[in-house]
């Protein structure tokens, strides 16, 4: 059975373990642990531009959206969110000035207006994570250190949403949730695409 993003406020993203390509699966809660499979997201890696996918089903036959970038190896890449027609129904841009000390993203609708602002959490952690990546030896296994890596989402002073990674599993885990965007104002399409870019394009 299909299942409509816009229909639903809280997410679960997974990422598979695998060589050459990332994946990823999102899943509807159940309880703290993954529940229904709803959206399959793939990543070739080694592209000159960005182009990632995502299916409503595990065997790629239904496409959902698409995150492409516009250029190629820039650090202030916008990328264009597609729907499944090829239609641009967004933009995720990383704020590379700010994104030097706290990963910054801004998220705009179609027309390039901004709809949020997703930044980490905490400035603390932020650094603390930069700092151990420049730890000899250390800098290898940072991403599988237990250090939160918490985005929110603001509309101006409004937080609407939040990005959580789940601390303590092997591979990453994260729990998106929209509840206090109510009524539901931001496409949820371009929150999975915000979810899973906040992950596959910074390499993590």
């Amino acid at each position: 059975m299909t299942v409509d993003p816009n229909q639903h406020d809280v997410f679960v993203l997974r990422q598979k373990i695998k060589l050459v390509i990332n994946q990823y699966e999102f899943f509807l809660p159940d309880g703290d642990r993954p529940g229904e499979p709803i959206c399959f997201v793939e990543q070739k890696r080694f592209k000159f531009k960005e182009d990632i996918r995502f299916y409503l089903d595990a065997e790629k036959t239904t496409e959902l959206l698409r995150i492409k970038a516009r250029q190629r190896f820039d650090p202030r890449a916008t990328y264009d969110i597609t729907d499944e027609t090829g239609t641009k129904i967004g933009e995720i841009q990383k704020v590379f000035g700010q994104s030097l000390l706290r990963s910054t993203f801004r998220i705009s609708d179609a027309d390039g207006q901004e709809l949020f602002i997703s930044t980490e959490k905490s400035f603390g952690v932020a650094l603390f994570r930069r700092a151990i990546g420049f730890i000899p030896y250390i800098e290898n296994v940072a991403n599988w250190l237990p250090i939160p890596y918490h985005f929110v989402f603001k509309r101006g002073d409004q937080i609407i949403g939040e990005n959580r990674r789940q601390i303590g599993k092997l591979r990453d885990i994260y729990t998106i949730d929209m509840s206090s965007d109510n009524p539901r104002t931001i496409d949820r399409r371009l929150v999975l695409a915000l979810a899973v870019g906040q992950d596959a394009l910074q390499a993590r």
